[in-house]
């Protein structure tokens, strides 16, 4: 319940005053015949009418209370909040070649780099409390490639699932299967992005969905060599469709890479073949962007970088239908004022 005029209840301190007024008038017009004594009086039980005199007053402050009450227009507003979500639908394309298992430096410590792709993407979605606050409102899928590309993550509202479906993604353990495949990963991420606007319903939970923009986020280490479309095929299909695509280069030249021996581990040195011309080309092509990153802090700046240009939005829209109800307050004042009057000049009469 709201008040349309709540300023009325300040009214409500005039209830001492109108009570205060009326004993000083009483006092004034008082009469009666003096007594030398009424300690004989004092014994004498209060009679049925005497005890009822307390309802006059009581009766004359529930009426003005509820009086009150009314003149401030008490009212019920049914209100329906509307949210027209403007989101972005992104497809994170991630490398997961052999060559992703070089290391990479992370608060003084090294891991992997597709770890760290990992830990930063899950941070760039979910939120870290700092730089990258999340993308709750954003459509989120992935595909991770080496030889071929497979959908890992579908693209959905609903995040809460994504470390789960990250913990899956590992380095290719099988040489049939390693590979980079640049151009199928980012056609399989292009086809999916296509047709998202047929799944948004089902998606997610949200209604009034509206997909602002796509993007495709890829990273990787190395170059095409595998699959049937190359990076620029994948591109000029993406770019037809609408699609832009944030290329990022992990790492480059000379790395190390821990393996296990009969000595232990040893770290030795690999050397991974970025290809920075054709990824810069592909991202040129869609209107996107490259970036490169040698180390988790640089990788996080990039997403920051990529949070800052494509942002989501909200607008709502509030209806309210009110509906008044001071009616039944004025009615408790009218009923109570009037037996006010009533035992004012019956049963609760004064003379003079």
């Amino acid at each position: 319940m709201m008040f349309q005029n709540p300023y009325a209840f300040f009214l409500l301190l005039g209830i001492p005053l109108i009570f205060i007024l009326k004993l000083k008038i009483k006092k004034k017009e008082s009469t009666g015949i003096p007594f030398p004594s009424v300690s004989l009086a004092q014994g004498i039980p209060k009679s049925f009418r005497q005890r009822l005199e307390i309802l006059k007053p009581l009766l004359l402050i529930l009426a003005i209370i509820f009086l009150v009450i009314a003149i401030a227009r008490p009212r019920y507003g049914i209100e329906e909040l509307k949210d027209i979500n403007k989101g972005i639908a992104i497809e994170m394309v991630v490398d997961r070649s052999g060559s992703m298992g070089a290391e990479i430096q992370y608060g003084g410590n090294s891991i992997n780099r597709l770890d760290a792709v990992k830990s930063v993407f899950s941070s760039f979605i979910l939120g870290d409390g700092k730089d990258l606050k999340g993308r709750p409102d954003d459509l989120v899928g992935m595909i991770s490639f080496a030889r071929y590309a497979d959908t890992v993550y579908p693209l959905s509202l609903s995040h809460n699932t994504l470390n789960s479906f990250l913990q899956e993604v590992t380095l290719v353990n099988n040489k049939n299967e390693d590979g980079t495949a640049i151009g199928d990963a980012l056609s399989l991420a292009a086809a999916r992005l296509k047709t998202v606007n047929k799944n948004t319903t089902s998606a997610g939970s949200k209604n009034n969905y509206t997909i602002k923009s796509k993007i495709i986020i890829l990273l990787t280490d190395g170059q095409n060599n595998w699959g049937k479309r190359s990076p620029i095929q994948a591109a000029q299909l993406a770019k037809d469709w609408g699609i832009k695509i944030y290329a990022i280069g992990i790492g480059g030249g000379n790395s190390w890479v821990t393996i296990n021996t009969i000595m232990g581990k040893q770290r030795i040195p690999t050397r991974s073949d970025l290809d920075v011309d054709t990824l810069t080309k592909v991202a040129k092509l869609t209107g996107g962007s490259y970036f490169s990153a040698d180390n988790v802090k640089n990788l996080k700046a990039v997403y920051t970088k990529i949070n800052k240009l494509e942002k989501s939005e909200i607008e709502s829209v509030k209806y309210v239908d009110y509906k008044e109800a001071f009616s039944p307050f004025a009615l408790l004042a009218l009923i109570f004022i009037s037996m006010y009057i009533i035992f004012s000049i019956t049963l609760l009469r004064r003379i003079p």
